[in-house]
Order: C-alpha cells, then structure tokens, then sequence
C-alpha cells in the first residue's frame, strides 16, 4: 500500500498574521508594552518566517501611524456606530491592508473578518464597502485636519505649531508617516574590514543579518554621530559614557579613539547593561569599562573621583526626534512627561559637569526635538552652575536635514 503524500506547499494553513496583528494590538491598547516588544515575542514564540514577521509588522505599525485616519474612515462608514474593542481593532487592520497597504481584497477582507470572532457581518460588511469607495475615502484624507490626516495627537501638533510654525509642522508630521529606511553604520573597529568607502552609514534595502551577527555594521541612523563627533575623544584620553546602552554611540566613540585610552559606559539597569556588554563584545571594543550607575543620584562613584576629559551624556528623552522609528511614541507621549524629563535632565547634566576635569568637554544630547530638553534645559543649567561654558550646538530638524531629529551642545569646563 502506497503511504499517504505529504501536503504539498500550498495546502499548507496560512499562518494566522491578521489574528497575531489584533493581539498585539489589543496588547499595545493596555499601554504597558511597546508594540516592537510585543511583536518580537510573537516571532520567536510562533518560529515566524521572515515574510511573515515583515507583514505582521507593516499591519501594526501602519496601523499604529494612521491611526487617527483610520477611526476616521470607520466612523464615516458606520455612521460613528458603538464598536467593541476587538470589532475596532480589526476594522482598523482591514482597512489598513484595503486602503494604504493595499493588500488583495479578498485576503484582506476574508482573513480579517475570520480573525475578528465577533462582530463578523459587520466588519465584512464595513469592508467591502471600502473596497468599493476606496477612491472616494482616499481623496477625503486630503481634506482633514492635520492632525487627523496624519494621525498626531491635536495637543502636539498645537505644541508644534507653536514653536515651528505652520510649514515645519505639516513636514514634521509627513515625515512622521513615512516608515524609516534601514541604516547602518559601517564598524572601522572590524578586525577584517575592507570597506573602502568613506561613507560611515549605508542605507541598506534588508537587515544586514549575517553582517550584524558578526559586528562589521551596526544598526544606527546618522544622527546618533552627531554627539560623539562632537565630543572628539582623542586617543588615549579617560572618557564618561553616562548613559550608554545599548552602546551604538560607546562603540562610535571607540572607534574614533582608536580603540586606545579607556571609556567608562554606564546605565542603570541589569537588563540594559547586558545589552550594552553584548553589543561592544559584538562590535570588537576593546578599551570600555562597564559599571552600573544612575547618574541621577548626586553621590559620585569611586570610578568617576579621578574625573574625564572627555562625557558623552546622552539622556533619556522625549524621543520626539524619533517618531517615524518609534511609532508608539505619538500615542504615548503627555505634556507631562515632557515637564518630568526635563526634572531629571536637568539633575544628570548638573551630577556629570561636577566629574569633568578643567579644560575637558562634555556632550549633552538627546533625540528630541523640543527646545525645553534642549537649548533651553543648557541655557538654564548654565546660568545655574558657574565655571562652564558653552562651546557649540548641533541640532538636527528631520525634514530638513533627512534624518532623525537630535539635538548636541558641547559644554567645557573652564
């Protein structure tokens, strides 16, 4: 008797992406978790392939990032109809895939309305609707306010606004819905390294697996350099990472000192230290300390007595620079927490001038666009606690400068 064939490939049940994309996103909703941390865990957990792991991401994040859009099509379709969480969320999925994804109707449609459980009619119906109107509901996103066109809380595109003016705010906010490319930054610090090119970041069309793996790139946008350029540790000088996981600027750091000298990186906790110590194995460090201290606490640790000539402090932040990378950002991000950075922004620069030796530089820097964590927090630390003096500022606009937003201001200790 002949044995029974294997299932061929194509009979194989589709992985269930649309169900995976509602539970991570019912997740994400409970605000304790950011969706790339949830969609990680997704992956290893049910051993997704690649393909499938991409797609489980463009229906999340593009979700997350037209977000304000998105409800606004449901309502008009349904006639602003009482929805429950999931039915919600799914609607939200399927007119993503039908209206900018631009996934097949019929997989979009069927596998969402499968994957929904409740509310099954209504979802189907709602969908094909927007299969048919799709012109019509496309051209209606043109003629919404900005905030809800490019789906920004109304409170921070106001904020913007007032500090940027309208024609900044719009680029802003445009910007912000584009995915980012993939960038990478070429290791000098490779022990085998034959890049010849002077460009020290590539944009690459998939992730450099096998070249991450082994540490001859590092995944990072060019405007994580503008710091550590700034700073120019020399060779051979002691230098302050005070805040350095996951450690793409410590490793850019070392790279400009040759691998000479020593630097001190430190974080606060367990987790990110591991990271941190990972990541600088990885990409071939060789002369960097780790030691785990907040730099928040005035108490100075015996390491830091004997002082730096040169610190990199680049502090915890806003990430209002960042927002087309860190799409959860827009959604979770209050006037408050601004206020709160700023509190503890201020306490770091003040705790890390006091270990800068005379004549040394430090770095102060963040990826936020806001002038209260930035020029504004220097200027004001400054006026504050003599003997320092600001040398310089670099501070990058992302539309303008095509790149993430980042803010740099060298301070030296006179």
């Amino acid at each position: 008797m002949s044995q029974p064939r294997p299932p061929s490939p194509s009979r194989q049940p589709a992985v269930p992406i649309r169900g995976m994309a509602l539970d991570v996103l019912g997740e994400w909703s409970a605000g304790e978790r950011f969706a790339a941390d949830l969609m990680d865990h997704i992956q290893r957990d049910c051993g997704l392939s690649l393909p499938d792991a991409a797609f489980l991401r463009d229906i999340v994040l593009t979700t997350l990032r037209n977000l304000s859009l998105l409800d606004h099509w449901i309502a008009v379709i349904t006639e602003d109809k009482h929805l429950d969480h999931r039915s919600r969320w799914g609607l939200r999925i399927g007119l993503c895939q039908v209206l900018i994804l631009k996934v097949s109707e019929y997989a979009a449609v069927n596998e969402t309305v499968a994957a929904t459980g409740r509310a099954r009619s209504l979802i189907n119906a709602v969908l094909r609707r927007a299969c048919r109107e799709s012109e019509e509901l496309l051209a209606m996103a043109a003629t919404l306010p900005l905030e809800t066109r490019t789906s920004h809380p109304k409170w921070l595109v106001e904020h913007w606004l007032g500090l940027f003016g309208e024609a900044k705010t719009i680029a802003l906010c445009e910007w912000n819905q584009v995915p980012a490319p993939i960038c990478a930054r070429i290791n000098r610090l490779y022990p085998q390294m034959t890049e010849t090119t002077e460009e020290d970041f590539i944009v690459c069309d998939h992730l450099p697996r096998e070249d991450l793996s082994v540490g001859k790139v590092y995944m990072q946008d060019p405007s994580t350099a503008m710091a550590p350029r700034l700073l120019a540790p020399q060779p051979g000088q002691r230098v302050l990472d005070a805040c350095a996981a996951p450690g793409g600027k410590t490793a850019l750091l070392a790279q400009l000192m040759e691998n000479t000298g020593e630097i001190i990186a430190c974080d606060v906790a367990p987790g990110r230290l591991r990271r941190l110590e990972g990541n600088l194995q990885r990409l071939h460090v060789a002369n960097t300390h780790i030691e785990q201290h907040d730099w928040a606490d005035p108490q100075i640790p015996e390491f830091a007595k004997a002082g730096f000539d040169r610190i990199l402090l680049d502090v915890p932040c806003s990430n209002t620079g960042v927002m087309r990378r860190r799409v959860d950002v827009r959604w979770r991000l209050t006037p408050e927490d601004i206020t709160a950075q700023v509190e503890t922004q201020t306490q770091l620069l003040k705790n890390c001038l006091r270990v800068l030796k005379p004549g040394g530089i430090l770095v102060y820097s963040t990826c936020s666009i806001e002038p209260a964590e930035n020029e504004l927090l220097v200027a004001s630390v400054l006026k504050s606690t003599p003997g320092y003096e600001l040398v310089t500022t670099r501070h990058s606009f992302p539309p303008e400068d095509q790149m993430d937003g980042a803010f740099a201001a060298a301070i030296r200790r006179v």
